[in-house]
Order: structure tokens, then sequence, then C-alpha cells
């Protein structure tokens, strides 16, 4: 207030503070603890009154747990003991009438704070809003405690007896804060107790979110607030909130003369330390003791860019995964540990490579013994565990040659940083990024030149778009419907009629197979809401599916024919006229991932119930007529054990992941990208606004021009109604 243009509007500073923890109180924001100082000390408000007289409110209003936001729930579980299952049994006390009336929810809710799960001897404490009547009420050790304090103005805990604080702070007499120098490094350990409710979207959650993938343990404080643009207080107030959530913790502590009192703390937290799940090897231990003796020179944020190497550790590769996969792994009830590292790569949006031996580890106790829908999530944990293990501290794979470690970020993550600073923090941080195969229609891609990047270029190369172009250039694919939004059938295109199932992609989500017989009624609720994709499918039965990972070439067809008469009259997919069509826009020789062919034609009993093969070139057929083109994926695939083990052997022999390799990737994508924003282009109604990324040699992308206020989708909604049958592309009216 002193120090704000609030004051010239509002006079009366208690008022203005009252009103202000009124607001954040109503809206079930955090408590605010850089004010602690007025709150405690002014209005005699601690966290414990706060989050005691919100639990109050709710319950009496009759909400529902989830309606807390993430970080308030994990902050009253910490003080007041109370997590879902309590909340529960406390409303179902609270609606037990006796004599006609409902218990109070006052009566029910904790009278102090429960005792603190984390407490360091480097946080300071002080005085509170001390009465006569407190100071009668105390013993002499507290007494001696309180006038240290008001002596002092604050002292380290550390320094004090134990016992007498923690006394003090459930009375509400004192109270703590967590200090935070530039010079900090801050571990992010695998998250405990995180409560997943909801998110508020208000201005100091979004910062929490946004330093959670930013942040890693070889960057100081100040550094990162300089990489992320943001005033360093604010993020020193978003990390002393982590601190005291138990979220994170300082890799390097202050050394105190401590009380007697601490010692028995001080071992318990070693031993927890050493026996979290969080212990990395010994050999990275000494690295880390030899980076914690060094201490770098305050530099620019150009100069920060270059930081990693110049600090003693090597950039690192970042693989990029979404939320379906988060999802995966934490609907399986794979192993018990594993939903730990699931919700930090949630919730955090990153696994950095300290935690992954304990990652990899819960991976490893995985038992497949899944069937039907679960097989999925199961085979989905394997191949992300081969994928890690094989990415990290591989030197084939590193473009500087080393063998460096694995980030993995979540994609949805990154897009809540501005494109600015997500470029400076992965450039800072990684020398290549590595996608997952295939991602959400419903994730914005990284687009990114610097670092390099296996993966989409932009999100348009992720979308239902670039099928329609793929059927476009090559003149094959199956009978296809893009159906702008707020379009009505009334019977289904003749077309399709040949077909008992067809594909549905809504714009944004999976594809779904559904039977024509039922498709009208489903596909017209889809078209009010969003644009869809309405393919043909199979015939009679289920349609045979076959996997072409890449790169390949010539030489693979060479290798692969035999001298015998039968397989010699055999033909291959790699050199299905599509592919050879495809091949002159899109680089199949630096990239990685793979596409899918589709036989919906026959029957294929022999093979109905087996898994999809994979090829790079020798899966045989009798005729390209009834194989078609259906989609295209860049990156490492995770879906198939087989097809992941076959792009990433790929991608060590072709030496995908040399700078040589990288830049000529780069260039391509930049093609792709151009050829596939023209087709867009020629088939919008609405004129596409071109955007120039900056930067040498980075594609151009191209949004929507839209409406201030109106909200569009990552990829533009198509504006016509377009078919593809009979090996041509058509404008249709419907």
């Amino acid at each position: 207030w002193k120090g704000s243009v609030v004051r010239q509007v509002l006079k009366d500073e208690k008022k203005y503070y009252q009103d202000l923890i009124e607001h954040s109180r109503a809206h079930l924001m955090l408590y605010p603890y850089h004010l602690s100082d007025v709150m405690v000390k002014g209005l005699r408000i601690t966290p414990f009154v706060y989050y005691t007289k919100m639990m109050e409110t709710i319950m009496e209003q009759e909400r529902s747990y989830d309606s807390l936001p993430n970080f308030t729930a994990a902050d009253c579980l910490r003080l007041l003991g109370i997590g879902r299952n309590q909340y529960i049994d406390m409303m179902n006390q609270s609606r037990n009438r006796r004599f006609f009336r409902r218990r109070p929810a006052s009566v029910l809710l904790p009278v102090k704070p429960v005792d603190l799960p984390i407490i360091e001897p480097y946080w300071t404490m002080h005085i509170g809003l001390v009465t006569e009547d407190d100071i009668r009420a105390c013993n002499p050790t507290e007494k001696s405690v309180i006038d240290t304090l008001i002596d002092a103005g604050g002292s380290k805990v550390g320094v004090l007896d134990k016992t007498t604080c923690l006394s003090l702070y459930s009375r509400g007499l004192v109270y703590l804060s967590v200090p935070v120098m530039d010079s900090d490094l801050i571990i992010v350990p695998p998250l405990e107790n995180f409560v997943m409710n909801r998110v508020m979207g208000d201005y100091f959650e979004n910062l929490l979110y946004k330093i959670f993938v930013s942040i890693d343990e070889h960057t100081k404080v100040g550094d990162l607030a300089a990489v992320l643009e943001v005033d360093v207080e604010l993020v020193k107030n978003a990390i002393s909130m982590y601190i005291r959530l138990g979220f994170a913790k300082k890799k390097s502590k202050e050394k105190l003369d401590l009380h007697e009192s601490w010692v028995g703390h001080i071992v318990e937290s070693s031993i927890s330390e050493d026996m979290s799940s969080y212990a990395a090897p010994l050999e990275r231990e000494e690295s880390e003791e030899i980076f914690d003796s060094k201490e770098p020179p305050v530099i620019d944020k150009i100069a920060l860019l270059k930081q990693p190497s110049e600090e003693g550790y090597t950039k690192r590769i970042a693989f990029l995964f979404d939320s379906t996969l988060t999802a995966f792994l934490m609907m399986g009830n794979l192993s018990p540990g594993l939903k730990t590292h699931a919700v930090t790569m949630f919730e955090v949006g990153k696994l950095s490579d300290e935690s992954l031996d304990s990652f990899i580890t819960e991976l490893d106790k995985v038992t497949d013994t899944a069937e039907g829908e679960a097989k999925r999530y199961f085979d989905h944990a394997f191949t992300l565990r081969d994928t890690i293990q094989f990415l990290r501290y591989n030197a084939a794979i590193d473009p500087a040659g080393i063998g460096a470690g694995v980030d993995l970020l979540r994609c949805e993550s990154l897009n809540s940083l501005d494109a600015s600073t997500c470029s400076r923090v992965l450039n800072k941080n990684y020398n290549l990024l590595i996608s997952m195969a295939p991602l959400s229609n419903e994730v914005r891609t990284v687009s990114s030149s610097s670092p390099f990047h296996i993966g989409p270029p932009v999100p348009e190369v992720n979308s239902v778009w670039l099928k329609m172009w793929m059927y476009h250039i090559t003149g094959c694919g199956p009978v296809s419907f893009l159906l702008a939004k707020g379009t009505r059938l009334l019977h289904l295109p003749p077309e399709l009629y040949p077909y008992d199932r067809l594909m549905i992609t809504t714009w944004g989500h999976e594809s779904t197979i559904v039977n024509t017989s039922n498709v009208l009624m489903a596909l017209n609720e889809a078209l009010s809401h969003s644009a869809v994709l309405l393919q043909a499918y199979s015939k009679r039965n289920e349609a045979e599916i076959v996997y072409v990972t890449f790169p390949f070439d010539k030489t693979d067809v060479t290798e692969s024919n035999h001298v015998d008469e039968d397989v010699s009259k055999k033909l291959n997919l790699v050199d299905h006229p599509a592919l050879v069509k495809l091949s002159g826009v899109v680089d199949f020789v630096h990239s990685c991932g793979y596409v899918t062919f589709i036989n919906s034609s026959k029957q294929f009993s022999e093979r109905q119930d087996e898994s999809p093969p994979i090829c790079s070139s020798n899966v045989e057929i009798d005729s390209f007529d009834d194989w078609q083109l259906l989609d295209m994926y860049i990156g490492v695939p995770l879906f198939s054990s087989e097809v992941n083990k076959h792009a990433c052997q790929l991608l060590l022999s072709r030496k995908l992941c040399t700078e040589e390799s990288l830049v000529a990737l780069t260039d391509s994508h930049r093609q792709l990208v151009l050829h596939l924003l023209d087709f867009i282009s020629e088939h919008q109604v609405v004129p596409l606004a071109e955007d120039d990324y900056n930067g040498p040699g980075e594609a151009k992308s191209f949004v929507c021009q839209q409406m201030p206020g109106v909200n569009l989708p990552p990829v533009p909604y198509p504006t016509r109604n377009l078919m593809f049958s009979t090996n041509s592309l058509t404008e249709i009216t419907v």
C-alpha cells in the first residue's frame, strides 16, 4: 500500500488490507505470505486463521473439494491436515442432523495447525502480534524467545529451541519467512502431497507454473528471473512458496551454529533425502559438489544462453511429450511409485535428468499383464522407458558428441510461456529437442530451429491439414471429407456408402472409429462445435494398418530383395507411388517418424488379431492399389514397442543427430512448412496473416486473422468443405 498508487484512492491502509484478504479468501487464493508482516502483525490473520475461515465458508456453501485450486489445496493440507478424504468425512458429519440442526462447520475444523511437515533451520522466524495476555500464558523459555525476536527483529529458527518455536507458531504468536537469495540454486524433486484439483488462472498461479517448467538446479534464481523477464522479487516469492509446500528445496543451504534441539531434525532430513527416489548416482553428486564450489560472474541475458557450457555441465536433450502420456501413466495403475512421477510430469511440466534414475526404476516394475484398452497404457510405459534409456548419455545422439542427459518436457507447459521466453529457456538448457509421436492434435507443438528439433516444425504439420495436403500432393488416400464447423448433413455422402465403418476426427482430438449405421447423429453433433474430418475406414472387417518408419531409401530395398522367385514377385511399400511423390516435398532422409498405410478393401482373417507390422522397406504386398496413405507423424513413436525400437535404430544408424543432418532437416522442414501453409491459405475463405519468426532460416507461420477477444485454436479451422475422392481434392457444397 505504501509504495503503490492505490494509496491515492484508498486512504485507509487497514481497510485496504482487510479488503485484500477478503478478496483473496473469497476467490480461494493462496495466503499472501509476502505480506505476512502486515497480515500477522497488523491484522493478526495467520495462514491458519485464513485457511480455517476459507474451509468453513466452502463447507457452509456445500462446495466440493475440487473447487479449491491446486496450490491452495496443498497449503490447506500442510497447515490444516485436511485433504480430499478428510473434507468428505467432515461434510458427511456436517450433514448428519441432530435435533433437526446441522452441525456447524467451525466445530469440525481443527483449532490449531498440525505439526509442520517441513521446516528448515535457515527459515526466519518473526514476532507477530503479541498481547499482554499472550505473554502471561508463556513459560520462561517462550518469553526468552519472544524477547530475542523483538530485539533482533527476526532470527533463524535453527539457532532457537525447536520445541519452543513450534509452540509459539501453533499459537499464532510468530510467523515464518523463507529467505531466497539471487544466488540460490533450487532443486525440484518429484512432487509429494500435490493436490490435483483445478487451476484458477490468477497471475501468481500462472507464475508458479511458468517457473516450474523453467527452473533447473544449475540456474541461479537471479538468472532465472532474467531469462523469464520477470521481477526477481516475484520469482523469489514463488520459489519461497515452493519451499514452504515441500515442492522444492535449496541445493546448498546456509551453515548455521544450530541449537542442540535441531540435531535430530537435521539427521532425519538427511536420511529422508538419502532414501528418497530423487537420489542421484554417486558420480553425479561429486560433479555437483564441484559445481557448487564455483561462483559464476554476473552476466547479461545474451551471455546467459552460453552459461551451461561455461559452468562445467553440458546442454541436455529435451524429450517433448503431451498430457496424453501422463494420463496413460496415471490411469493404468502401472506401479505404486509411478504416479508421483506422472503427477510431476503433468503439474511441473518437467522431469529432469536427475529424477530419471528413479523414474526408470518405477517403469521397470511395470509388468505386461494387461489386455484390451489397458494394454495401451502398459505399451506406452515400456516404450517410454526404452526411449529414455536410448537417449540418455548416448554420444551418437548428442549433437555435441559427448553424451548428454535428458529432460522430459510437457508441450502444454512450454506453451504457457510466451514465444520469446520459451526460446530463451530452451536455448539456455538444450541443444536438441525430440518430440514423441504422435503428439495430440490439441497440442501447439514447439516451433524451433534453435535448438534443433526432430518433430513437427509447426502445429499445422501435426494437424488434419497435413492429411489433406498429403492426399492432394500424392493423389492417394481414403475417401475423406473435411467439413467446416456449422455444417449440417441430412444424409451421408454417396462416396461413403460402400463402407461399414468410418473414422471421425474432431478438431484437436483423437480419431474415433464408428459404424456407418449410426454416424450421422454423432457427426452433426460434433459439427455444431467443431470442424470434422470424416474418412472411410473399412468394409466388412477391420482395416489392415501398416506403419512404415523413416528414414528410408532405395538401399534398404536392394538389401531386402531375395532371389526366391515367389518373393521377387512381391511389391514393397517403400516403393509405393504415393511415397515416391511425397518424398519430393518431405525429407525422409534427415527426419525420423512413420507413415501409416491403410487397406480397407479386403478381409484379413489370418492377421486380424495380430499387431500391425512395421517396416523401413521390407513389408511386401501383392498390389499397390489396395494400400492408401492415411497419415504421417514426425518424432519418436511411443505407441508400439516394435515401431519405437525400429525408429530408434534408424535414428542411430542414419546419424540423424549430427549437426550436418540437423541443419539439413531444418532447411527441409522450412520448405515443408511453406508448402503446407500455402495449401491451407489456398483453401480458406478467411485470409491468413503472415507472422515471421525471428532468426535466420526459420520457417514462416500463419495464423487466422481474428477479432479481438476471440480465442482460436492453434491451427486454423477450415472455412470451406473439401472432399478427397477418386485421387483428387475438390471443394463441395453441402
